[in-house]
């Protein structure tokens, strides 16, 4: 094996040893030999896939060439410590090191080495396998995993905030009515001071906009047949905008929303067309967030029998490298969720006849999302 890099036949070999270097080549594992001096004597083709050298580079050179800085300065010292007391850490026993591609690259590759006494001196053979495919289908499989078991938390919070959703209508519902009752009883005294009764209102009108809340949040999340009914665009937008900015003083001055005059209503189910706008507006107000200027910007116009609404953010944009797969399952760039918001959003939006798109990029903005929907005829 010591007289060619490669399994090629070469006069005076027997049958054996061409069937040997037949194997040699057609390993899939790397296999490298060296002799005492530590020089390559053999480098076969799935050596030179996984290190990026040819034979030809390294026959007669000293192995550290495919070796990391710390291991090849070890190296010689390990062998000849072998050679000198027959103490083994490595020879026989198979272990996980790292490799160096020839372009400098370090990589995890697993190592089995042997040794053999032949005529010309003591040689050494090492098998190595690439482990960054293996590394790589690992990494996958947690991913997977970890997103599996966030879907089932998100399916218990699903059923959670349905149940939450139900039990706050009945007592707030309560509440409304004894609200509207003393409302009642109060306008009808004319002893009662008139403060006393614009704060009553003013409670009457909080109470039924946390109503208008929960029940925005039941239609979120329970699990309904598609129902296509007509929306006003301008108050829909209003209440996404208001859904979204709850629990924050995010609302006067963050999202600004403007709608065209005499917008035809829509024909969609409101259910499904909500679940794209959250998930537009949040995405756009965490983009924005850290920008000195924080706005999110809603705007709706008709365009050709289509309602088109965009919804645009003052954060920086996004990248070029990741624009291609945004609507990609699992391809999302946060730390939380899933990645699956903007490829479902845009599935319901053709599934409605309409479409999901990043716009183009403006000068000096973020990034713009637009949601084409068709008008009702």
């Amino acid at each position: 094996m010591d007289n060619a890099s490669h399994g090629a036949e070469v006069p005076g070999w027997t049958v054996s040893e061409a069937r040997l270097a037949s194997v040699f080549d057609t390993a899939v594992d790397g296999i490298v030999v060296i002799n005492e001096r530590f020089q390559v004597l053999a480098f076969n083709k799935a050596c030179e896939g996984i290190f990026g050298y040819t034979a030809s580079e390294l026959l007669g050179k000293n192995v550290s060439a495919i070796m990391p800085d710390d291991y090849a300065r070890a190296h010689d010292a390990y062998v000849q410590r072998y050679l000198d007391t027959g103490e083994k850490r490595i020879i026989g026993i198979g272990r996980e090191v790292r490799g160096r591609h020839k372009d400098g690259t370090e990589f995890p590759v697993e190592l089995s080495v042997g040794d053999a006494s032949t005529p010309a001196g003591r040689q050494f053979i090492g098998i190595l396998r690439d482990l960054r495919p293996r590394r790589s289908v690992e990494e996958r499989l947690a991913q997977a995993q970890a997103q599996l078991v966030h879907m089932t938390r998100i399916s218990a919070m699903d059923e959670m905030g349905a149940a939450i959703a139900h039990e706050l209508n009945q007592p707030l519902t309560a509440i409304l009515l004894y609200l509207q009752s003393v409302s009642r009883k109060a306008q009808g005294n004319d002893s009662i001071d008139p403060i006393i009764l614009s704060i009553i209102g003013k409670a009457v009108k909080e109470a039924e906009r946390a109503g208008e809340i929960i029940q925005r949040m039941r239609q979120l999340v329970e699990k309904k047949e598609p129902e296509r009914e007509q929306i006003d665009v301008a108050e829909f937008l209003e209440g996404c905008i208001n859904l979204v900015a709850l629990g924050t003083n995010e609302r006067r001055d963050f999202f600004v929303c403007q709608t065209e005059p005499s917008l035809p209503p829509l024909s969609a189910d409101p259910v499904q067309i909500r679940q794209i706008m959250i998930n537009l507006l949040r995405n756009a107000r965490e983009a924005a967030a850290n920008s000195e200027v924080k706005q999110v910007a809603v705007s709706a116009s008709s365009d050709g029998g289509f309602i088109e609404i965009r919804v645009s953010d003052s954060g920086p944009g996004v990248p070029e490298e990741v624009a291609g797969d945004l609507f990609k399952a699992f391809s999302g760039q946060k730390r939380k969720g899933l990645g699956l918001g903007l490829a479902i959003s845009r599935s319901i939006a053709q599934n409605h006849g309409g479409d999901l798109m990043l716009g183009a990029p403006e000068e000096g903005k973020g990034a713009t999302f637009v949601l084409r929907l068709p008008a009702t005829a």
